[in-house]
């Protein structure tokens, strides 16, 4: 079964349990996964939605940041529930040795030098670690395996 497909039986299951905090963020996923397909004319796999979800993932966590920072309690604690359901979607994630095992076998497979490569081990990585890894970290730990010692 899909990710999509996943997601819509998931909002079916909601429905009936009446839990309409959940079936909100899910609504809100298949919203967001509708319009993607939408604008793009294309039926999403499984990769895509979750890279749709991961951005979704993304903008609660910087949500939540702010909510804090300004004072906004109940704020922060709407976006930190439907941030636990969104990460119900998400792959399991990797852990630091497995991503510096993924970003020591980039280098070597792009044959990297230097900083000047950092684009084209990025360009590998994104591809396998999407939805598994803090690309941010990630891209903190190729940029200190491409910098001169």
């Amino acid at each position: 079964m899909s990710l999509k497909a996943q997601i819509t039986e998931d909002m079916k299951t909601a429905m009936r349990a009446k839990d309409s905090a959940r079936l909100a963020t899910i609504r809100l996923i298949l919203a967001d996964i509708k319009r993607k397909e939408v604008d793009e004319q294309i039926e999403l796999n499984d990769a895509q939605t979750v890279a749709v979800i991961e951005k979704m993932v993304k903008q609660r966590k910087d949500s939540i940041t702010q909510f804090e920072a300004g004072g906004r309690a109940d704020l922060a604690a709407t976006e930190q529930a439907e941030l636990v359901v969104l990460q119900a979607y998400m792959p399991a994630m990797l852990s630091d040795a497995e991503v510096a095992a993924e970003v020591a076998a980039a280098v070597a497979a792009t044959g990297a030098a230097g900083p000047a490569d950092m684009g084209k081990v990025m360009g590998v990585l994104k591809g396998k670690l999407a939805g598994r890894a803090d690309m941010t970290q990630v891209s903190a730990l190729v940029k200190k395996a491409l910098s001169p010692a």
